[in-house]
């Protein structure tokens, strides 16, 4: 079976506790060692060792990156632990630096990454409707979730890891479904393991 590293991004505030986050990971993580699979939950609040970190995304099969988006993005402390561990792991652990090299400066870049064969998923919960997507007459203006996540995917490519289809849970804050949003999630873990 697989080794499977799930990181929650949440980062706390008074109106959002994390709780779904909490709730996602949870369900994720019961549902993976009832298939067999080993699994490492890492979350924001943890005290973060780099090369810690690093040894769990070289033991893990699969990531899961569980994250609220917040102002169009991660939450600072999950992009902090990105900023320290993937720059760490640049060494050796991760990528071997941009893929470049001194003899060819310009091609190869983002073509360094050590983690060929790993696969990942993101999983987000927004407070936008899913109605503000995918419409260009919306917010979004026609834009998809995975094309605001795509710094996300485009880090994860640079360590050559392998995209799954992404998840997301919509309006979670004024409009929440979250009965549907965990049967909705599992089935979608359950259709990949």
């Amino acid at each position: 079976m697989s080794n499977i590293l799930i990181i929650n991004g949440h980062q706390y505030y008074p109106f959002s506790e994390g709780k779904l986050n909490a709730t996602l990971v949870d369900t994720a993580s019961t549902l993976f060692q009832s298939k067999g699979h080993q699994t490492r939950v890492v979350t924001m609040e943890d005290e973060i060792d780099i090369d810690q970190q690093l040894a769990h995304h070289q033991w893990a099969d699969f990531v899961l990156f569980q994250s609220p988006i917040n102002w169009m993005g991660v939450s600072w402390s999950f992009k902090k632990y990105m900023d320290e561990v993937y720059t760490a792991g640049m060494a050796g652990a991760l990528c071997h630096g941009d893929g470049r090299s001194a003899q060819n400066p310009t091609e190869n870049y983002g073509k360094g990454g050590a983690l060929l064969g790993k696969k990942y998923m993101i999983s987000v919960t927004f407070n936008a409707p899913k109605q503000a997507f995918d419409d260009k007459n919306e917010f979004f203006d026609g834009k998809s979730v995975d094309d605001l996540l795509f710094p996300m995917h485009m880090n994860f490519k640079f360590f050559n890891m392998t995209a799954l289809p992404t998840f997301a849970c919509f309006d979670v804050m004024k409009n929440a479904d979250v009965e549907s949003d965990l049967a909705r999630f599992s089935a979608h873990i359950d259709q990949y393991f």
